[in-house]
């Protein structure tokens, strides 16, 4: 297929390919119509016979090039496979378009440092597991770590301790660069409530704005009611894109967090009942 491809990746070769497809044709005609030296026109067809897009025939004295459908229909199957894909993950390249407008909104508001203070924004979901075990993922480092950061990102410090003055660290790095932020526990009450405050870091480790979280977590008949606040302060014109990121990123790490507690349940369960039959 990357021969195929790289084939075709020349307009000239593509041209040629039309030509063939309407009927097989001599060197001699394909570099008339193509206007092209006929040397030349022989190392396109050349290529295209190592891809194994066209055949040739020698008739006499002449040679005679013909098409072959046969690659050129496995790549347009392979074609319309990243189309399927890429349909199927719209959702993700929209995520990235809302995002492009707010950064712009965002920049167009953000006419000095403290220009995003007092701002809030709330979160809910249900969750299918019990309280506990949605509080466990919360301050267990290892539990946090598997729902609270991008998947591309690979985490290097990640941690809510549950007590006043405890500490609250987010960590994580790519390609790209690093991404710290740091802050301080207020209140934690197992398996309910949990403030803690958290500030993103800059390259320089400077304070790019402050989120002060408050994470209720309430039982009900389908598992645990999950109410997260966030309140902005401190906010530097640099924050821009990270202030405009807040509401996807938050429902994006929510969305995993209740998929991990969803799966460890289920997980969990299982094993349980494979021990009880043992």
């Amino acid at each position: 297929m990357d021969r195929i491809a790289s084939a075709l990746g020349d307009a000239a070769r593509w041209r040629i390919l039309e030509l063939l497809a309407v009927r097989p044709r001599t060197v001699g005609e394909l570099a008339e119509l193509t206007g092209s030296r006929q040397p030349q026109t022989t190392k396109h067809l050349q290529t295209l016979a190592r891809a194994g897009l066209v055949t040739v025939t020698p008739l006499g004295q002449r040679r005679v090039y013909a098409v072959e459908t046969g690659p050129l229909e496995a790549l347009a199957r392979r074609l319309q496979e990243l189309v399927a894909t890429g349909d199927a993950h719209q959702g993700e390249r929209d995520v990235i378009a809302r995002y492009r407008e707010a950064i712009e909104a965002e920049t167009a508001a953000a006419d000095g440092d403290r220009w995003a203070d007092g701002r809030g924004f709330s979160f809910e979901r249900v969750l299918t597991a019990p309280r506990d075990a949605v509080w466990r993922h919360w301050i267990e480092p290892d539990l946090l770590a598997s729902w609270w950061a991008p998947p591309s990102m690979t985490v290097t410090d990640c941690v809510i301790e549950p007590r006043a003055g405890g500490r609250a660290v987010l960590d994580f790095r790519d390609a790209e660069g690093r991404y710290r932020s740091a802050g301080t526990v207020h209140t934690a009450v197992e398996p309910e409530r949990l403030v803690f405050d958290l500030s993103v870091l800059d390259a320089a480790g400077a304070v790019s704005f402050t989120g002060h979280y408050d994470l209720a977590l309430t039982e009900t008949p389908e598992g645990t009611l999950l109410r997260l606040g966030l309140r902005i302060t401190a906010t530097t014109v640099d924050a821009v894109p990270s202030i405009a990121g807040i509401p996807t990123g938050w429902n994006q790490v929510l969305d995993n967090l209740a998929d991990v507690v969803h799966a460890t349940r289920h997980t969990t369960k299982a094993f349980t009942e494979k021990e009880a039959r043992s």
